[in-house]
C-alpha cells in the first residue's frame, strides 16, 4: 500500500469550488453510484482460455489468452502476470472492493486444480472489468490490451505515474462534506445484512456444488449400469439342460446386449446436466461470493488500514506536544526545540492527510456498498439458470427413458413389462 504521507497533500483549490457544487441542487452527489446490473454486466465480458502448456528452462508454465469483448483483443497472462496486476490493483485502489486471486501451488498442479484456477481467475478479471471505476483506468486498459513481454513493468509504470486513487480522484478532498451524518450507523447495519447475506449465498454454493457432483456420478452409475447389462448379455456359458426356462432367458440375454447404447446416453445426458449446474449456477454463484467476500476484505482494510494509521498517528502527536511542552519547561538547546516543533508540523500536515484519506475511504465504501446492492439482482439470474437447468435435464432424460420403456416393451412383451410387484407393498 502507498505511504500516506508519500505524495503531498491535495489542496481545496484544485478542485471546482465546493460552494458552486452546493449551489446546483439538480445534481446527483457524487456519492451516489447510478448503475444496474444490466449497465455493469454490459460493461465487458472477458474469456480466460487455458492454452497449451509451454516447457521453460526448468519448468513448465501455464499460459492464458485473456479477451476482451469491451477492447477487442485476445492477449496472454501468467498467473504472475495477474499477481503482480493484483498487487497493483490494491496499491491504486485501496479503498475499493478487489477481488482475492486464486492461491498459487508451488507443487504439481493436477487438472481439476487447474482447470478451478482458470475459473477463478475469469471471475477475478471480470469482475474488475465491469467494476464503474477500474473499468476505464489505465492500469487495467493496460492488463487487458497490452501485447508487449514485458507487461508487468508497463504495469509498474502505469501505476507509479498515477499514484492511489486518492491522488486522483477530483473528490478525495471534498469527501467528507458528502457523506451524511449518520454514515457510521449506515455502514454498521448494511456490512452486518452483507454479512448474512454472504454466508446465506456460501451455503447456497455448497448444496449446488453437490447437485452438481451427484448428476455427475449419476451419470458415472447410470453409464456403468448399462455395461454390466451388456456384459450380462455377452455371456456365452451354456445354459444348464436343467433350466426350466432356458429358451426364454437365452433369449431375454440377447437383448440385453444392446440396451448399453441406451444407458450410455442417459449417462451423457446426466453428465451435460452436471457440467450445466456447474457452469450456469455454482460459477454464478461463486462470482457472487467472490464479490462479497472482496467486500469484506474491503471492510478490514479500513479498519486495519487507513482509521488504524490515522489513531496511530494522532497518538505520535500527542506525544510529540508533550515531548514539546517538556522542552519549553525544562530549556534545551535551541537546535532541539526547533527541531522539534518542524516534526509536530510534518506530522499535523500527515494527520491532516490521514484524515482526508479516512473521509475518502468512507466516501468508497458508501458506494463500494451500493455496488454490493446493485449485484443483488443477480439472485434471479441464479435461480433462473438453476431452474432451467432442472427443466432441460429432466425433458432429455425423460425423452431417453421413455424411448427406453418403449424398447423394453418389444424386447420383452408388454406382459413382462407390466408384471406385479415381485414385493408386496
Amino acid at each position: 500500500m502507498f505511504d500516506l504521507t508519500e505524495f503531498p497533500k491535495p489542496q481545496l483549490g484544485e478542485f471546482k469550488d465546493l460552494q458552486t457544487l452546493r449551489m446546483q441542487p439538480t445534481q446527483e452527489s457524487p456519492l451516489m453510484v447510478s448503475q444496474t446490473l444490466g449497465k455493469l454486466l454490459a460493461r465487458d465480458t472477458v474469456q480466460v482460455e487455458l492454452i497449451p502448456e509451454k516447457k521453460g528452462l526448468f519448468l513448465k508454465h501455464v499460459e492464458y489468452q485473456i479477451t476482451s469483448q469491451h477492447f477487442k483483443i485476445s492477449v496472454y497472462r501468467r498467473y504472475s502476470d495477474f499477481d503482480v496486476f493484483h498487487e497493483l490493483l490494491l496499491q491504486r485502489f485501496a479503498y475499493r472492493m478487489v477481488p482475492a486471486l486464486p492461491p498459487k501451488r508451488i507443487s504439481a498442479d493436477g487438472r481439476d486444480f487447474i482447470e478451478g484456477r482458470r475459473r477463478a481467475l475469469g471471475r477475478f478479471i471480470n469482475l474488475v472489468a465491469r467494476h464503474p471505476f477500474f473499468s476505464e483506468d489505465e492500469l487495467v486498459k493496460t492488463f487487458l490490451t497490452f501485447n508487449g513481454s514485458d507487461v508487468q513493468v508497463k504495469m509498474r509504470d502505469a501505476c507509479k505515474k498515477m499514484g492511489d486513487e486518492f491522488m486522483t480522484n477530483t473528490i478525495a478532498s471534498l469527501a467528507k462534506e458528502y457523506l451524511p451524518a449518520d454514515i457510521q450507523a449506515q455502514f454498521s447495519s448494511s456490512r452486518e445484512l452483507i454479512r448474512n447475506i454472504h454466508n446465506s449465498f456460501h451455503k447456497l454454493r455448497d448444496r449446488a456444488e453437490k447437485m452438481a457432483e451427484r448428476s455427475k456420478e449419476n451419470a458415472t452409475d447410470l453409464l456403468m449400469f448399462g455395461r454390466e447389462l451388456s456384459t450380462l448379455g455377452s455371456d456365452g456359458s451354456p445354459i444348464p439342460s436343467l433350466a426350466s426356462s432356458q429358451s426364454t432367458w437365452g433369449i431375454l440375454r440377447q437383448s440385453l446386449k444392446g440396451l448399453s447404447v441406451e444407458f450410455a446416453l442417459l449417462a451423457d445426458k446426466g453428465a451435460q446436466q452436471g457440467r450445466r449446474e456447474e457452469d450456469d449456477v455454482v460459477e454464478k454463484l461463486n462470482l457472487f461470493l467472490d464479490l462479497l467476500q472482496s467486500y469484506r476484505d474491503l471492510c478490514e482494510r479500513h479498519e486495519k488500514g487507513v482509521l488504524h494509521e490515522h489513531q496511530r498517528a494522532l497518538q505520535k502527536y500527542g506525544m510529540m506536544k508533550r515531548q514539546m511542552m517538556s522542552a519549553t519547561v525544562q530549556p534545551k538547546e535551541q537546535v532541539s526545540v526547533e527541531q522539534l516543533e518542524s516534526r509536530i508540523v510534518q506530522q499535523e500536515n500527515a494527520i491532516q492527510t490521514m484524515e482526508l484519506r479516512n473521509y475518502f475511504s468512507l466516501f468508497c465504501l458508501h458506494q463500494e456498498t451500493q455496488l454490493i446492492f446493485t449485484y443483488l439482482p443477480i439472485t434471479s439470474h441464479i435461480l433462473g439458470a438453476f431452474v432451467n437447468s432442472q427443466v432441460q435435464g429432466h425433458q432429455e432424460m425423460g425423452a431417453v427413458w421413455n424411448d427406453l420403456q418403449q424398447k423394453l416393451g418389444c424386447l420383452f412383451g408388454v406382459d413382462e413389462m407390466q408384471s406385479p410387484p415381485l414385493t408386496p407393498k
